[in-house]
């Protein structure tokens, strides 16, 4: 047995050194020789004693410290004498020891390797010039439209990583066969169609993320940052997400149907009751008409059914969006907007209200008009609900004038406000 394998199996032996060596084992991976300090806390008198025995000194604190140099000078003074620290820490490990990058530097060439592989893939299916090949290469190139995703992915599981690269590689060259035929495609066919599970590219999922960082690369735009506008990404390359589960209750409204009154929605209308619009009633509509060209939006159900009961109903246009503000209702303003329509918009006067009220103003400007959120309707709605402070660093986006005052007194209070505590006078304003 040479020194390196007789110093290993002596270190081995003895339970005292076992920190030691994991520690000179951490030091070696960081910097690829003998270098860095050690620091042992809660040291026994047996550690101690095996130690300094090496190192040439005497220990008595529990918590003690010494450079690997010192370490590996005291180990030549003894009957191991002309050790290789390098291969006597491999024999004591088991393996060969690489530095964390060595490790690094292997795992990108590795990474690389799984994009290029990929790449040649897809030149050899569909030719340099398909989409899914100059995707690849601007992973490869910038670094973005889903590489870290992708390498995420990587890290995880490289089997599943390539399947999901793979297939969202055919999505592209799907998309590129859709666009020459105009083919429209809902996403559950789209996913069943390329990978036999109808769920794959669910918004959420892995594969998912992935077929939209794809398609922004195709479309050279950035990310979605919400539901609505993940919607009308896909819809923007032929794919129909899901049409029921978006939906916004309506009373009021009439919808045109190509160039008639959709007689179903015109029953509701004239009989003054509310109903349900969602994604798929819009897919053909062509107008929507609010009664004076005036519609008032309210974000709580209950605000909704209080207004068009029977006791406190005028004639008049009045939509829910139950919170956030999805891809119907959003689809339904817009034709309202294109229509001349005036839109009085009233949600909670706390971060999340603000904020979707802030959104709403933004996209249609001139013809929304904050409703009942200003700084005195705060005051009357507030409630005993605490803003915490992820709440109030939401205050800080908002671009209206009303509203930012309005952000100011929550700041100051630190309370949510809700819609519901101001149901006589959003009656009141109506009937105005």
């Amino acid at each position: 047995m040479n020194n390196d394998r007789e110093c290993a199996a002596y270190f081995r032996s003895r339970k005292a050194y076992e920190r030691c060596m994991k520690e000179l084992l951490k030091k070696w991976k960081s910097y690829g020789k003998t270098a860095g300090r050690i620091t042992l806390k809660q040291t026994t008198e047996e550690e101690r004693r095996a130690i300094g025995g090496i190192v040439g000194r005497a220990f008595y604190e529990e918590t003690i410290h010494f450079s690997f140099s010192e370490f590996e000078k005291g180990l030549q003074k003894t009957r191991f004498a002309s050790v290789n620290m390098e291969k006597m820490l491999e024999a004591y490990a088991g393996k060969s020891l690489k530095t964390n990058r060595e490790l690094q530097e292997e795992d990108q060439f590795r990474r690389e390797k799984f994009l290029k592989t990929n790449q040649f893939y897809f030149r050899e299916k569909a030719g340099a010039d398909s989409l899914a090949f100059q995707w690849i290469e601007e992973l490869l190139s910038s670094k973005k439209y889903g590489y870290s995703l992708l390498m995420r992915e990587y890290g995880k599981d490289a089997l599943q990583a390539e399947e999901i690269f793979r297939h969202t590689g055919r999505a592209l060259i799907k998309l590129e066969e859709m666009e020459t035929s105009g083919e429209e495609l809902p996403l559950a066919v789209f996913a069943a169609e390329l990978s036999d599970n109808p769920h794959y590219f669910d918004r959420g999922t892995a594969a998912g993320l992935l077929l939209v960082h794809a398609i922004c690369f195709r479309e050279k735009r950035g990310l979605p940052e919400n539901t609505h506008e993940w919607r009308e990404l896909l819809e923007d390359v032929g794919i129909v997400p899901d049409n029921i589960s978006s939906q916004v209750h309506v009373c009021g409204l009439r919808l045109k149907k190509g160039e008639s009154w959709h007689p179903a929605y015109e029953a509701f209308y004239e009989n003054g009751e509310p109903c349900v619009v969602t994604m798929e009633n819009l897919k053909d509509i062509t107008e929507a008409k609010a009664i004076d060209n005036q519609v008032y939006v309210v974000e709580n159900e209950m605000v909704f059914s209080y207004l068009t009961s029977s006791e406190k109903k005028k004639a008049c246009t009045i939509l829910c969006t139950s919170g956030q503000l999805r891809s119907a209702a959003v689809k339904l303003l817009d034709f309202l907007v294109k229509s001349g329509a005036s839109v009085y918009y009233s949600g909670d006067t706390d971060p999340d209200g603000l904020g979707i009220a802030d959104r709403l103003w933004q996209k249609f400007q001139a013809s929304v008009h904050i409703w009942r959120m200003g700084p005195e309707d705060y005051e009357k709605s507030l409630s005993g609900e605490a803003v915490g402070r992820f709440g109030l660093a939401k205050l800080e986006q908002l671009k209206h004038p009303v509203l930012r005052e309005t952000a100011e007194y929550i700041r100051r209070e630190k309370k949510a406000g809700y819609q519901e505590n101001l149901l006589e006078e959003l009656a009141k304003d109506i009937q105005k």
